[in-house]
């Protein structure tokens, strides 16, 4: 006969603990690479519509975009350029973010630059 008093065991709590700390840092860092992804998704989709749009409307439509999305002011310096000879553009940026939790300090940075013909 098994004799169970509906006390847990150490593995089963140690397990959990495991369980919520990879998702809390989980969570938290992955949350930096979705903001970098969800910029570069809008910059590839201002530099496929570039040849309907001036330097200025994509500017703008990136920059709020990385503002809503709360990213740094240094991911609003946006640097566009349009290269004739090779009938190209090309849009970058360059920021950095930092993530602080409990054992874990990191700075990471971002250099997104989509090229798109025009």
């Amino acid at each position: 006969m098994v004799n169970r008093r509906g006390a847990s065991s150490v593995g089963c709590l140690f397990s959990l603990l495991v369980f919520v700390a990879v998702l809390y840092y989980g969570v938290n860092i992955g949350e930096v690479f979705f903001r970098y992804y969800r910029l570069v998704d809008e910059m590839q989709t201002q530099a496929q519509l570039a040849a309907a749009l001036d330097d200025g409307t994509i500017r703008r439509r990136i920059q709020a975009t990385a503002q809503d999305i709360g990213l740094p002011d240094q991911a609003q310096q946006i640097r566009i350029t349009r290269r004739a000879e090779r009938r190209e553009i090309e849009i970058e940026a360059t920021y950095s973010e930092s993530v602080h939790l409990p054992l874990f300090n990191h700075t990471f940075t971002y250099h997104p630059k989509p090229t798109q013909p025009l």
